[in-house]
């Protein structure tokens, strides 16, 4: 089996060294160079042909914001893994980074001795592993262009509906991704009017902090509202909630047929928390007119068993994005090949069917 080439861009030599031995520890994968900082990792990726990147931020001359700019502009699609800080700026940056085209990230701990471990190992050789399979081709480090809203919004009509005598919202959409879901993001939230006639729960597979960021970032660019998800809050119409990192996002019903976001710590499933699953899992029994479920660009199959659990129970539309736009193609293809894909489309269309089935008030 070929081994995977690995170039290293970061400022510290202490970094470049224990990255490098960490990724040497694996028969899988080789470093075939490193760089100071992002004018030496240009030239280093036009010289070495690498298949993947890690990419420190705060470097000196050429930093790793203006380095993915760079990659942006001469249109060199080689994949890119960001090494993250904890701090507040850290995971401001990281969202930027991932809006710029970086496939995913891998958060240093706090004290710069404890990099060298075996969870963090794991997790680096995983991630790069994985992002060796995305296709070059697919990574788009343009950001999206809002198209004019009223055009389309105009035609939607409203399917507000009371259902008995609750007075809660009647339309939920619950929104699953993973790898490549924080860009894919910004091509559905900020295509959705303000009164949409439902409320959104979003599970982006995404460590403690970095959610609250991701969700000020996309609510800049949208109309809707979106926030990171608080405990005991109502859902509410035209608002999307993020569940934060290290908490599963369920939702229950009072007796007025509210639909009431719970924030649990309940034990990892399959290494997640947030996962998919718990949330669409919380579904199956609610009160409520109509569910859309959408599954996006993520490695792995969560959310599939919750969405087949939901089509078994309830009214249910399942919309998959296709293969063709996914950064991953793992998530949105268990979902097809289970059957119970109602629309599998490209990402830039999700926002239409959206509206399509839940319209506006």
């Amino acid at each position: 089996m070929d081994t995977k080439k690995i170039l290293i861009i970061d400022d510290s030599a202490f970094m470049r060294r224990v990255i490098s031995d960490i990724i040497k520890s694996d028969s899988r994968c080789e470093v075939v160079g490193t760089a100071r900082n992002g004018k030496e990792g240009l030239d280093k990726i036009k010289e070495l042909n690498p298949d993947v990147v890690t990419l420190d931020i705060e470097m000196p001359e050429m930093n790793g914001l203006e380095m993915l700019e760079q990659l942006k502009k001469t249109n060199i699609n080689v994949p890119v893994i960001v090494m993250s800080t904890l701090a507040i700026e850290g995971r401001e940056e990281t969202i930027k980074a991932l809006e710029l085209g970086a496939i995913d990230f891998v958060t240093k701990p706090q004290n710069i001795f404890k990099v060298d471990t075996e969870e963090m190992r794991v997790k680096l050789i995983n991630k790069l592993l994985m992002t060796v399979t995305v296709n070059a081709s697919k990574i788009s480090r343009q950001t999206p262009i809002l198209k004019s809203r009223f055009n389309s919004f105009n035609s939607i009509r409203s399917r507000s509906v009371t259902k008995n005598n609750c007075t809660g919202i009647s339309n939920l959409v619950a929104i699953g991704c993973s790898t490549g879901g924080p860009k894919a993001l910004q091509y559905v939230l900020p295509y959705l009017p303000k009164n949409l006639d439902a409320g959104i729960i979003i599970v982006q597979h995404m460590p403690a902090g970095f959610t609250k960021s991701l969700a000020q970032r996309l609510n800049q660019l949208s109309e809707i509202k979106v926030k990171e998800a608080e405990d005991n809050e109502i859902i509410e119409k035209g608002t999307a909630y993020i569940a934060p990192g290290n908490y599963h996002l369920k939702v229950v019903q009072d007796n007025k047929c509210n639909l009431i976001i719970k924030l649990t710590k309940d034990p990892h499933l399959r290494g997640h928390r947030p996962a998919v699953d718990i949330m669409m899992n919380s579904l199956v029994n609610l009160n409520i007119n109509n569910i859309t479920g959408v599954i996006m660009t993520g490695m792995g199959f969560d959310g599939n068993e919750g969405l087949n659990n939901i089509k078994k129970n309830h009214d249910i539309h399942i919309i998959a994005q296709n293969e063709e736009t996914c950064v991953v193609y793992g998530m949105p293809k268990a979902v097809v090949n289970s059957g119970i894909a109602d629309e599998i489309v490209p990402l830039e269309s999700i926002s239409d069917s959206i509206l399509k089935k839940v319209g506006v008030h």
